[in-house]
């Protein structure tokens, strides 16, 4: 195709041309003009689909849309239908476009501002399918709390009471009783009514949806049978209704972990949703909502894969007219075309149809997905060989970039980069994660780096950045990097989790334990990232929270044990030093004692944590009798830990500690002993520290003895003088009791 034909298009859509010439225009080559306009249609280093079908309607409608915008200001809708033009176009781009993510922005502001838009009971049907449009986009964007609120609403407006509950019910055929079952209840608020409810659009006849196949199973049934149906029985709903259900079922989904209940909280939105079949966009979101949460059960994956042939089959059936697909279509985001037939080559691709699935993904040039499929088969040469052949036909910056992750060789992702004039933000995000595989963490930085230049939506990209850079100790250019991930993407709590990494490499320790608290809202089960919160709490004297940490550690891991943590919080309490917020610790105590309580009954081994606990309790120097016995108990338990360790009498230092502790439970021994009025007891406490005492005297003797002066060693005779005068004291205490009795 001449060269002067693509510039004068760009020139026309530059300058806002009318429609009629850039038509004029377009109908000369249409097979070369075609690849012209999909690389128009590139924003932020992102290519359009190839096989889009009528790209040039895309075109028209940025021209007018966009690039006329200024000329129509006094069409109160156009920022709206500018806003459904912006989602349809990022639908067709790989990646995430921030210029387009801009324009959303600007298009919903000015929309809410215009208020006569929403005025009146006849317009709440436009409020709702507005609100719902800008939550999806938001949603889309990471936007997460932004989609919340208009997700809620569009649900105000309804004035619906959306909750999931349970009722009884059975699930399989030969279930006899009743049980409680997971349902979701859709109610109107009492009284309400909605206003002009006929300018909603009119129900789809039934055989004009997608059938929605039964499940077919021997023991499950194909839906939930409810005890009492009519006390749960679901309000005939309309389209804006439907689709607000639908938006706060993506939310939920959005907004959770991937969990087998997510997985049923889900299921119950799809029941309600599915039990309505009356329009095309919601009928088709919801059934493939349906097929990706059963296609990992062995009882509903034939459901599943029937389902999505059909879903993929039904935009070659004529019997449902474009008018009726139109409806509330852009309240329910249906994704397009190829991506249904992709979802199914993937299930295809899972169920161990590797030949159909490649067919399919040939069929849509998702080469990406087809070189993936043969590299997981073990089909090296055969992923090359259909790169090199599209390749052939034309080159493109992607089928590059494929090559180069086939052969990881960085010729093809520089090639990628010459093509694309230095716009295309994957071949260095590919080239980059390279070099990271290669740990050259130098390289791989300067290629992220360019890639989130182009196009700075890409979460992935900043994440793999910012290790690199804590690879490089360059912890400034990590938290900036994981400052960016989080803001994308809120909850992502690896990357909270190592943005504190580079706070605390900062010595910016508040900081770290800021975004560790974040980190744990994302996900409370990781352990590392509760031991992290641990140490910085701990670290900066947050001991409540550090004492709630160690409770959640050993929730997680059975026999977690920390000492020096342990000892730090000890220190605190017991010498009352001041915490962050400048409280005295020593309010702390009892809560500690829960925690050692529960330390030691798991880590029974530790003599050192004995020691702490029995120090929590002031190691018998306090005049509270009952402290003084539990002191006493766990110095006895320390004691016993330490003489069961191997080789500690062949060392003399490590004989010199054991007798220090030995000398240690003599005297709150003593103590012990005069609080008890009963004197066999204190006899009893006594003669064990005596006979301990006495063992450990003739051990030394025995391991210690100069055999030419027949002498205990010097290094260690003060120890044993100091053990004989205890013996002989604690025998002298013995004899007094022993008269008394």
């Amino acid at each position: 195709m001449p060269s002067r034909n693509i510039k004068e298009i760009q020139n026309s859509c530059n300058k806002g041309a009318t429609i009629w010439n850039l038509c004029n225009i377009m109908t000369t080559t249409p097979k070369m003009l075609h690849v012209a306009i999909l690389k128009m249609l590139v924003l932020d280093g992102e290519s359009v689909y190839s096989l889009t079908s009528h790209p040039i309607l895309l075109l028209i409608a940025r021209i007018i849309l966009v690039n006329s915008r200024h000329k129509l200001t006094s069409l109160q809708t156009l920022p709206w239908w500018t806003l459904r033009c912006v989602n349809i176009h990022q639908q067709l781009l790989e990646e995430r476009s921030p210029e387009l993510f801009t324009l959303a922005q600007a298009c919903i502001k000015q929309v809410t501002e215009a208020e006569a838009l929403f005025t009146g009971g006849e317009s709440w049907h436009l409020a709702v399918q507005f609100h719902l449009e800008s939550a999806y986009t938001f949603l889309f964007y990471y936007e997460y709390k932004k989609a919340k609120h208009c997700f809620n609403m569009a649900k105000d407006i309804t004035k619906l009471q959306i909750n999931l509950t349970g009722a009884l019910g059975k699930r399989t055929r030969f279930q006899e009783k009743y049980v409680a079952q997971l349902i979701l209840d859709v109610q109107r608020t009492d009284g309400f009514f909605l206003p002009h409810s006929e300018l909603s659009p009119a129900a789809t006849p039934l055989e004009s949806l997608t059938i929605n196949y039964d499940l077919n199973d021997d023991t499950l049934l194909n839906e939930i049978k409810l005890a009492d149906a009519d006390q749960y029985q679901v309000p005939d709903l309309c389209a804006e209704e439907l689709a607000v259900i639908l938006g706060i079922c993506i939310d939920f989904q959005k907004n959770n972990p991937i969990h087998k209940l997510t997985e049923e909280e889900l299921l119950a939105f799809t029941s309600c949703l599915l039990s309505q079949p009356k329009f095309w966009a919601i009928q088709t979101s919801a059934l493939l909502l349906r097929t990706k949460l059963e296609k990992g059960s062995t009882r509903r994956m034939e459901r599943a894969m029937k389902q999505t042939q059909a879903l993929a089959d039904q935009f070659e059936n004529t019997n449902t007219s474009v008018s009726e697909r139109m409806k509330i279509f852009y309240c329910c985001q249906v994704p397009p075309h190829w991506a249904i037939q992709r979802q199914l080559a993937s299930l295809l691709f899972e169920l161990g149809c590797t030949s159909s699935a490649l067919q399919i993904f040939e069929e849509l040039e998702m080469w990406e997905d087809a070189v993936i499929c043969y590299e997981r088969a073990g089909q090296h040469g055969k992923a090359e060989e259909i790169l090199r052949r599209e390749l052939e036909k034309k080159e493109t910056p992607g089928l590059y970039c494929l090559l180069g992750d086939v052969l990881k060789d960085h010729q093809y992702y520089d090639k990628a980069w010459e093509l694309s004039r230095h716009r295309s933000a994957r071949a260095q995000r590919s080239k980059g994660l390279l070099h990271l595989r290669n740990r050259e963490f130098r390289e791989c930085v300067q290629c992220f780096e360019r890639s989130v230049q182009i196009n700075p939506m890409q979460i992935g990209v900043w994440f793999s950045l910012g290790c690199a850079y804590i690879a490089l100790e360059g912890y400034e250019g990590a938290a900036k990097a994981f400052q960016r991930c989080v803001t994308l993407e809120p909850d992502n709590a690896e990357a909270w989790n190592n943005l504190s990494t580079a706070y605390i490499r900062l010595k910016q320790k508040i900081k770290a334990f800021r975004t560790l608290q974040e980190a744990l809202k994302c996900n409370y089960e990781h352990w590392q990232i509760w031991e992290n919160y641990l140490l910085t709490s701990t670290d900066i004297g947050e001991f409540s929270e550090a004492i709630k940490a160690y409770h959640r550690l050993m929730d997680l891991k059975e026999k977690y044990k920390d000492t020096q943590v342990l000892a730090i919080l000890v220190r605190a309490v017991v010498n009352g030093l001041a915490d962050r917020a400048g409280e005295v610790s020593s309010g702390l105590k009892g809560k500690l004692q829960e925690l050692l309580g529960r330390v030691t009954s798991r880590v029974t081994n530790d003599g050192e944590i004995w020691r702490l606990y029995a120090q929590l309790y002031g190691n018998g120097e306090n005049d509270i009798s009952e402290d003084i016995e539990k002191s006493l108990q766990y110095l006895t338990k320390a004691h016993k830990c330490e003489i069961q360790s191997s080789d500690w009498e062949k060392d003399v230092s490590s004989f010199k500690e054991v007798v220090k502790g030995a000398i240690e439970i003599a005297h709150v021994a003593i103590k012990c002993s005069k609080n008890k009025s009963n004197n066999q007891e204190a006899l009893q406490i006594l003669s064990s520290a005596r006979l301990n005492l006495r063992g450990l005297s003739s051990k030394a003797k025995q391991l210690f003895i100069d055999v030419t002066s027949n002498e205990v060693h010097s290094e260690i005779a003060d120890e044993v003088t100091a053990m004989d005068n205890m013996i002989a004291e604690l025998q002298e205490l013995s004899n007094q009791l022993r008269n008394q009795c």
